[in-house]
């Protein structure tokens, strides 16, 4: 047998290894998968661009983040473009969104609705984690370039899919700046 009749059989045999090397990986890594009921809290670290999913007090997954337009400091008002800092909750989800899938926040929570009231304006609502607007998908990674919402935060298509499949309604999220 000639080297260059027996080049293309290792490849395609080398090929194949990496193949079922690859799925065996797979079916390892579905078994560590998360329950909706094991994400206890979701972290959101502003200033880190940063949503870590925490199960019995340890991190199990972690994703960058885009924010509101405007993201330093709390969330005061309706149309400030900034994301809120507090402790709220998963309290519904929107599959039929304008954003590829959206985790609904308690957010306006008593601690937002006083410091508008003393202000004298509308805290706003509507903030959710949420994937990118329908139809650009294929932006991808890209759109964490720079903090492009009107508050929520945003991971891409595939990761909201994946926090939606792991976090339960009823989920603790606490935002820091």
């Amino acid at each position: 047998m000639s080297a260059q009749s027996w080049t293309p059989r290792f490849s395609i045999g080398l090929l194949v290894a990496v193949a079922v090397l690859g799925a065996t990986m797979s079916c390892r890594t579905s078994t560590e998968r998360v329950s909706p009921a094991g994400i206890d809290v979701v972290l959101v670290e502003k200033a880190a661009r940063r949503l870590t999913l925490f199960s019995g007090g340890r991190p199990v997954r972690t994703y960058s983040v885009a924010l509101g337009s405007q993201p330093v400091g709390p969330k005061v008002q309706q149309g400030d473009d900034r994301t809120p800092e507090g402790s709220y909750i998963i309290d519904s989800r929107n599959y039929n969104s304008a954003y590829h899938l959206a985790l609904h926040l308690s957010y306006p929570n008593a601690a937002d609705r006083a410091r508008a009231a003393a202000l004298g304006v509308n805290p706003g609502g509507d903030i959710m984690i949420h994937g990118l607007p329908n139809g650009f998908g294929w932006v991808g990674p890209a759109h964490r370039e720079r903090d492009w919402t009107s508050g929520c935060i945003a991971v891409t298509d595939s990761e909201i899919e994946e926090i939606a499949g792991l976090v339960s309604d009823g989920t603790p999220v606490e935002i820091r700046p």
